[in-house]
This record gives structure tokens, sequence and C-alpha cells, in this order.
């Protein structure tokens, strides 16, 4: 069975950084691609970052500069690095895997206060 589970979320102040975690465990073959979305206040999820197998990333104009997509595969972990956070980064972080299904987190909570 195939999981993954987002860690690293929580309360910051504006400026704040963070760093998300999501632990990948089962069997999965094919991964091309992993990313981070987030679903804010009032809003639909929506596309962060993400990174191939081939190590390419790409990144949401709104996060440009102030985050970054990382992995060790070793760990089968993805990771989120924030720095700079700003108010309207609060919300859901969810990490997904895209293989030949398609798999998501939990999400954790990342608050920043103003």
């Amino acid at each position: 069975q195939v999981q993954l589970v987002e860690s690293g979320g929580g309360l910051v102040q504006a400026g704040g950084s963070l760093r998300l975690s999501c632990v990948v465990s089962g069997i999965i073959d094919n991964i091309h691609t992993m990313a981070w979305y987030r679903q804010t206040p009032g809003k639909q999820r929506e596309w962060i970052t993400s990174i191939t197998r081939a190590g390419d990333v790409s990144y949401e104009d709104f996060v440009k500069g102030r985050f970054t997509i990382s992995r060790d595969d070793a760990k089968n972990t993805l990771y989120l690095q924030m720095n700079s956070l700003k108010f309207e980064d609060t919300g859901v972080y969810y990490c997904a895997l895209f293989s030949n299904l398609n798999y998501w987190g939990q999400g954790t909570q990342v608050t920043v206060s103003s």
C-alpha cells in the first residue's frame, strides 16, 4: 500500500521559515514527477512546485526565490524548504506523486501570522 505522509507544518511569523517533509512508503513503479500543492483559504488546490525523476524543477511564480523543492531518494522523502513566508502562504500543503497512478498525502497545515 502506497502512503505519502507530510510533516513539518506549523505556526510561523511572517518572514520566517519552515521545512516540510513528505515520506513515501510502498512500492511504486515508474515515478515521473513529485510535487507540492497547497490549498489556501477560499481557493482551490493549486500547484506550487515539482521535481521530475531526472531532477528538473519548476516553480509557480509566487514562490520563486522563496521556496525550494528537493528530494532524498535514499530516504524516500520529498522536501519543501519555505523561506520568507508571507501571510498569504497560509494553507494546507500537500505532496503528490505521479506515476502510473497518482498519489496524495493528507496535507499539513501551515499558518503564517502577520
